[in-house]
């Protein structure tokens, strides 16, 4: 019989404390575990963190980037510019309205989406005919389909380049959604994660900056937007119905209590959650500019404060990256490839017939990165262990 064998070194660890299990038995101490004050004050926490006016807690990050694509009015058959180098949730909560996903390159550096290539795709998307066919996908279009939106991803905790995203989508009328759910904390030319585009969404599941156990959290400063998204993630009802009415078509897409409280000490935490993870990743750069083979993670002068969420590695054009992790497997150290692109998904291949060799950075990212273990509670002994692994490794 094979018995499981726990890594030596955890893949990630949420950092709980006392206070957080305390907060939670609070609420279950109360008949109040969904829809109450631990909601409002885990909300209220973000828009003091980000500045918002608006924050909408909600069961996920995927559910809260859906209620953006919503609030957009993002329909059938429009057209949103956005990454393929990102979980699949920025691309599902796009097609979960039948719209069309227009993929763009990314930067090697970062993995962020191309700002230049968004300015060029957005122009010749408005332009129409065979401008916009080049930048469509193969399969999966509707008939006057719209440009509507740009959906970039803050790949890593570091943003995106949004001077320019901005600039862009108010030139064309479109909406600018920031999936910032690996950036809580994070900063672009001084200014927070979250609030970069008409709408922000974070994430919080345990390997996250702060967590919830699952859950989600939109944020905005466009008032209309977020009524319509505290009326959609429950049940479509809007202020002024009653129990039983509905104006919208909406969801069950609430946060409940425990998680909310779990939540509300985490980001009374904040700072010091941020800044374990960034002393972590100190030591990770620091132990591996002296191995050939494997390159750290690379921030850009834009990024004026980075929230690592994951750390990232590369490694160098024609090191066998799944020997590298079979190795450290083997050594109890759980490493994973980080990200498979999007466009080459079964599904999306399936339903929009993208293919290899259709975004070269992306594909070239996802053959070479490698996410190694990571959280604020990591130790200076076990960081060293995994770059000495990976010094030997690489060797042989």
């Amino acid at each position: 019989m094979d018995f499981y064998t726990p890594p030596v070194i955890p893949m990630s660890s949420p950092d709980l404390t006392e206070a957080e299990r305390q907060a939670v038995i609070k609420v279950l101490n109360t008949p109040n575990l969904s829809m109450g004050p631990q909601i409002a004050a885990f909300e209220k926490a973000f828009c003091d963190f980000t500045g918002s006016r608006h924050a909408i807690a909600v069961n996920s990050g995927t559910s809260g980037l859906h209620l953006c694509v919503r609030a957009a009015g993002i329909e059938e058959g429009d057209w949103v510019i956005t990454s393929p180098f990102s979980f699949v949730a920025s691309t599902n909560a796009i097609m979960f309205e039948k719209a069309v996903p227009v993929f763009v390159d990314v930067d090697p550096l970062t993995g962020n989406i191309d700002p230049q290539k968004v300015e060029e795709v957005a122009h010749d998307l408005k332009k129409g005919g065979a401008a916009a066919q080049r930048w469509l996908p193969r399969k999966g279009l509707r008939s006057g389909g719209q440009l509507k939106a740009i959906l970039a991803v803050d790949v890593y905790g570091q943003p995106a380049d949004y001077d320019v995203l901005r600039r862009v989508s108010d030139e064309h009328g479109l909406r600018l959604i920031e999936d910032s759910c690996e950036a809580l904390g994070s900063a672009y030319k001084g200014r927070m994660a979250g609030g970069l585009g008409d709408y922000g969404v974070f994430a919080f599941y345990p390997n996250k900056q702060i967590t919830t156990g699952e859950g989600g959290l939109v944020v905005t400063s466009d008032d209309a937007a977020a009524r319509m998204m505290l009326a959609l993630r429950n049940q479509g009802r809007a202020p002024g119905d009653t129990w039983l009415e509905h104006t919208y078509l909406g969801y069950n897409y609430r946060m409940d209590e425990l998680s909310a409280a779990l939540g509300a000490v985490q980001m009374s935490r904040i700072h010091e959650l941020l800044e374990k993870r960034s002393r972590v990743a100190a030591w990770y750069n620091e132990r591996l500019k002296g191995i050939e083979g494997i390159q750290a993670p690379v921030l850009v002068e834009s990024t004026t404060q980075v929230s690592w969420f994951v750390y990232v590695a590369r490694v160098a054009p024609g090191v066998d990256r799944e020997a590298l992790a079979e190795g450290l497997k083997a050594r109890g150290i759980p490493v994973r490839p980080y990200f498979n692109p999007i466009h080459l998904q079964p599904y999306i291949t399936q339903y929009l017939g993208y293919g290899a060799g259709d975004f070269a950075v992306t594909e070239d990212l996802g053959k070479r990165s490698l996410a190694l273990p990571f959280s604020g509670l990591m130790r200076e002994d076990q960081v060293d262990q995994v770059c000495e692994a990976i010094r030997d490794l690489l060797k042989k």
